[in-house]
């Protein structure tokens, strides 16, 4: 397709069974699998750590009451700004408030060189950045129809909805209002096509390989 969607991996390539979601590794196979770029999840620890991970706990420790000496093993934002910066597209998205003075600290010295969008369920965490930043890229995710019916209301560049949620009129509204639009989590081949055909700008997917093998 001369005029493809932007193809990312969720949480990396998360359907690749022996590789841990939000890992380096993970993200290393998306794009070996031929992905322009991934998804991935931040918490804020109890020491202030910009966490990659997805879930509220991991081995039995509430990520926001970990201390330094803990879950030392999962990447930091800064980790993954470092080592993908120049190679990717990257879509960083905020589980939680209280992230956003690091993670424009972190993309001012590692600014991604192939684009990004920072992303968040939360209203008033992008409204909490664009205060501070009329220049970092911002996105609204929307898992339910109302959230979605508000879209305009954001003060973001792209729309995220659930892929069940997203129809061709939806893409011309996002489209003509200037603004791009992503849409989680596409996992079946027909919809991946559909979805391209109807012009979303990016296919965030678990099934990285079969993502590249369709529209790559």
């Amino acid at each position: 397709m001369s005029d493809r969607p932007l193809l990312l991996g969720h949480r990396g390539a998360r359907a690749s069974s022996g590789v841990a979601e939000n890992s380096l590794a993970s993200f290393d196979l998306a794009l070996q699998h031929g992905c322009d770029g991934f998804e991935f999840d931040l918490r804020l620890t109890g020491c202030g750590r910009a966490l990659v991970c997805h879930d509220p706990e991991v081995e039995g420790i509430t990520v926001a009451r970990a201390k330094p000496d803990q879950l030392r093993q999962l990447p930091v934002l800064r980790d993954v700004l470092q080592r993908y910066a120049r190679r990717a597209f990257l879509d960083v998205e905020l589980k939680v408030p209280d992230l956003e003075s690091q993670v424009l600290v972190d993309l001012g010295e590692f600014a991604p060189e192939r684009g990004y969008v920072v992303s968040s369920f939360l209203p008033e965490v992008l409204t909490a950045l664009r205060v501070r930043s009329g220049a970092i890229t911002l996105g609204i995710l929307c898992d339910r129809p109302d959230m979605l019916a508000r879209w305009c209301e954001f003060p973001v560049e792209y729309i995220v909805p659930q892929h069940h949620l997203v129809t061709r009129q939806l893409v011309d509204q996002v489209h003509n209002a200037g603004r791009k639009l992503l849409t989680w989590t596409v996992n079946d081949k027909s919809a991946m096509l559909r979805l391209a055909e109807w012009g979303v700008d990016g296919i965030i997917s678990d099934e990285t390989e079969l993502l590249a093998r369709t529209l790559g």
